[in-house]
């Protein structure tokens, strides 16, 4: 599946070819025009970046019992009501739209098809009921269409499958355990993504992910002085720092098949408190994708306007208590890197706002800006302030995406998704910080908060 020592393997996840492994490349309509070197995987490290080594690409294993998720469905496209979305762009106007009124009677259990009572029951259902049966009738089933409104987004995630939000074709990084630390942030870097699944030979199985914040707990961990080398950056291999890091803490990879539903799905990001879900086909083992909170919004938002409205949507976050008002970690202009490394260590925050000396929010400092410091080779100081580590997206940063208290729902997700952000600045009339609203708020809120009984009794059992 992967190279051997000190190589990692860029996949090209293909739906239509069989969610089979082929080259690196970029992501796009088809193979020929994505992949750099057809049938072969990337050597890192080696000469350049685009160095290869011959490999034929791995078939499935063969299962010869009948599957619930067969690897005939990656063949062709399966077969929808609705209109094909993609959640990576707009959808293409083909004219066919998402029906509200399909969706809802799919919701919904069918009525029953009309009986005649028998004549022991017609006296009883010939009598009218009295008032206050009448009233106690009415307003059963006023509350049950209060809760049918409010979880129409519970019951959209849950009338679709992971499978349904995955790319046509995209580009997954995959690295083996053997590979060095260093190597594989320069490699997440190259390819451009965030996080990739860690493949270790020996089980023959993914056993984590490797992500930004192991980056940061390398460097929060190691680091000493600008004068000192990362001695374990530069020479420990991924197995090396997961074995040091996570000791005897070791969990199994929090991860889901295709064929459940994008409710498990939040409820699993959430509950676990993690940002990527990878998809993993349970029966060749593929990895296919990695969900994230971003991408999940985004595609439920695609079909919103196509839905009832709940009434919660209307409502703002001061009357919703949807956010973090309280305890809110920030940072100054002139903090030293290694001292925001520290307070996304300890406090467990994926970002950080920036706070001039009047109180005003300047800037936002997150986990991806670290890498930067990967990109650039400049992981050995860290003593520099955090205005010099972002003077690299001085030219194209649009300033900090912000949002008030008194603003509802419905605009906050809007902003949320146009602005391709992963939490808003909750600010003042004066531009002070008053608190954070991320993506992980507003989806408990859409669909997990409306699903709080069944979800409770489901995490009881």
């Amino acid at each position: 599946m992967l190279g051997e020592e000190g190589h990692y393997r860029v996949p090209f996840i293909d739906k239509t070819d069989g969610g089979e492994w082929g080259s690196c490349g970029d992501s796009g309509p088809t193979r020929e025009q994505n992949c750099c070197c057809p049938g072969r995987r990337c050597e890192w490290g080696r000469g350049n970046a685009d160095s290869c080594l011959s490999s034929s690409p791995s078939t499935p294993t063969q299962v010869a019992k009948q599957h619930t998720f067969p690897l005939e469905s990656y063949k062709q496209e399966p077969e929808r009501l609705e209109n094909r979305i993609y959640a990576s762009s707009s959808p293409p106007d083909t004219g066919q739209r998402f029906s509200p009124s399909s969706f809802q009677s799919a919701a919904r259990p069918p009525s029953a098809s009309p009986t005649h009572p028998s004549p022991s029951k017609s006296a009883a259902l010939a009598a009218a009921p009295g008032p206050a049966e009448a009233g106690m009738l009415e307003k059963f089933e006023l509350e049950e269409e209060e809760d049918s409104e409010s979880g129409v987004y519970m019951r959209f995630m849950r009338s679709h499958k992971c499978y349904d939000i995955v790319p046509t074709s995209s580009k997954l990084v995959v690295f083996d355990t053997t590979l060095q630390v260093k190597k594989a942030f320069f490699a997440l870097v190259a390819n451009g993504v965030r996080a990739a699944p860690l493949w270790e030979s020996k089980k023959q199985s993914f056993v984590g992910m490797l992500t930004i914040t192991d980056f940061i707990n390398i460097l929060h961990r190691y680091y000493k002085s600008p004068m000192v080398q990362i001695y374990e950056l530069e020479e420990h291999k991924i197995e090396t720092w997961r074995e040091l890091y996570l000791q005897e803490t070791f969990k199994p990879l929090v991860n889901i098949s295709p064929d459940a539903s994008l409710f498990d799905a939040v409820h699993s990001l959430i509950k676990n408190k993690i940002h990527r879900l990878p998809v993993i086909d349970p029966i060749s083992g593929n990895a296919l994708y990695i969900l994230t909170h971003k991408r999940i919004l985004k595609f439920l938002q695609l079909f919103m306007s196509d839905m009832p409205k709940p009434a919660f949507m209307k409502q703002n976050l001061d009357a919703l208590g949807i956010g973090t008002y309280h305890n809110i970690a920030f940072i100054h202009p002139d903090t030293p890197i290694i001292k925001a490394l520290n307070v996304f260590v300890e406090r467990r925050v994926s970002a950080l706002p920036v706070v001039d000396e009047s109180g005003k929010v300047v800037d936002i400092y997150s986990k991806f800006d670290v890498i930067n410091l990967a990109a650039e080779k400049t992981y050995n100081n860290l003593d520099i302030t955090v205005t010099q580590a972002l003077q690299h997206r001085s030219q194209y940063f649009e300033g900090v995406v912000k949002c008030s208290k008194l603003e509802i729902l419905e605009t906050i997700v809007d902003r949320i998704v146009r602005a391709e952000v992963h939490r808003l600045v909750v600010v003042n009339e004066a531009d002070s910080i008053v608190g954070i609203i991320s993506l992980s708020d507003i989806l408990q809120a859409l669909i997990l908060t409306p699903a709080g009984a069944k979800q409770k009794q489901t995490e009881a059992e």
